[in-house]
């Protein structure tokens, strides 16, 4: 472990958050999209929220079976072989002609993108534990940038050509991202020596055994719920009246939303310092405080942008001490740890895309903006209740 920590560098760190940003944004690329999908493949509004929670659905699919083999087989094999797959899997979304080709296709880059669940624990492992903490917020960092960055890549690429094109041109990155990681990644042996059965019972183990765990996850969820209702949700709101955007105007709110890598820094840089459990909380007051703009301003684009400014620097700066605080349970269990984590927070992301696209399409932007504010406020109670001593 010490000479990984010592050999490990700056550039190899910096290809790992590179290749979270390209890998993530996959999952993400629909959002804005997805009325253009509708109209050209005549799917009913009410059916388009399938498309964001297929996507999700899978990456919690693959975070539950596959993430956990992180601990026992070389994840330099693992990132290759999912990188192969994400790249078919983009070009199965290419040639789709009907909803339900699209949705397995989504499903699978779903899966697929579990090369970012296999790199955060990875780096976690490559770093010193006075340097976790920076070294996570620079593949958070990564990661955020990836999600938010998404919608506007997509929404150009889409305007200026059609839908198809940004999966062609995400297939393009697969192939180019594998690669150099191929290249560049070191290769050490994995941590733990256990069957593939016996790796998944550990997982349901760790959430009996470790309230830290419970307790992060659940909150986790919550909040990433309500995130991804409103993102899910918000190219269609605003390609409605006062607004009447179109896809690529929608997209580039995804330039707003990058104000949550500025929430993931500085967490990064004083989760040392503050602590995580008052970082959380202060993350989550943001998050409330997004969504109560949302609502009562959201119909104007200057309270659309400060709503989301809020939101996403509450959601990203939350993320760092969560999983800073969970990588210090085991250093023997950081991939099964970390899987457990981001299963129960893209289950919530795939429930809250689907039931957003559904609260919106019957109770509109007021009842979307109703559901986040609520789910916002359950993670804040939650986290304070069973942190109250800590």
């Amino acid at each position: 472990m010490n000479t990984q920590v010592k050999t490990v560098s700056t550039g190899i760190i910096l290809m790992m958050a590179i290749a979270v940003c390209a890998t993530v944004a996959n999952l993400y690329y629909n959002q804005p999209l997805l009325p253009l999908m509708g109209r050209t493949m005549g799917i009913d509004e009410s059916h388009l929220g399938l498309i964001p929670f297929a996507s999700q659905m899978g990456y919690a699919v693959a975070i539950l079976l596959i993430s956990p083999l992180g601990d026992v087989i070389r994840r330099k094999t693992l990132i290759t072989l999912l990188s192969i797959g994400l790249t078919f899997s983009l070009l199965g979304i290419y040639f789709s002609i009907s909803l339900w080709m699209l949705v397995a296709a989504t499903f699978f880059v779903g899966i697929s993108a579990n090369i970012t669940q296999q790199i955060i624990p990875f780096a976690a492992s490559l770093s010193a534990p006075e340097n976790k903490g920076k070294v996570i917020s620079t593949i958070m960092a990564g990661l955020t940038l990836g999600i938010l960055l998404s919608r506007t890549v997509s929404g150009t690429i889409a305007e200026a050509f059609d839908w198809r094109t940004v999966y062609l041109f995400a297939a393009i990155i697969s192939v180019v991202v594998g690669g150099l990681l191929f290249i560049v990644l070191p290769n050490p042996e994995p941590s733990a020596k256990m069957r593939y059965s016996a790796l998944i019972i550990s997982m349901f183990t760790l959430v009996k055994t470790q309230p830290r765990l419970r307790e992060a996850a659940i909150t986790g969820a919550l909040w990433f719920a309500a995130f991804n209702a409103l993102w899910a949700t918000l190219a269609i709101h605003v390609s409605n009246e006062p607004f009447s955007y179109n896809v690529q105007q929608a997209g580039l709110f995804g330039f707003v939303g990058m104000a949550g890598i500025v929430g993931a820094k500085v967490s990064g840089r004083f989760v040392s310092k503050l602590g995580a459990n008052v970082l959380i909380s202060m993350s989550l007051l943001f998050v409330v405080l997004g969504f109560a703009v949302l609502a009562i301003w959201g119909n104007a684009l200057t309270g659309l942008v400060i709503g989301i400014l809020l939101l996403d620097i509450g959601v990203f700066g939350a993320q760092i001490p969560n999983q800073v605080r969970l990588f210090s349970i085991d250093l023997k269990a950081q991939s099964r740890i970390n899987a457990v984590y981001m299963l129960f927070y893209y289950l919530g992301a795939a429930f809250g895309s689907a039931i957003g696209v559904k609260v919106m399409a019957k109770f509109d932007w007021p009842g979307l903006t109703m559901m986040g504010l609520a789910l916002a406020l359950c993670a804040f109670v939650f986290h304070q209740t069973k942190n109250r001593n800590a």
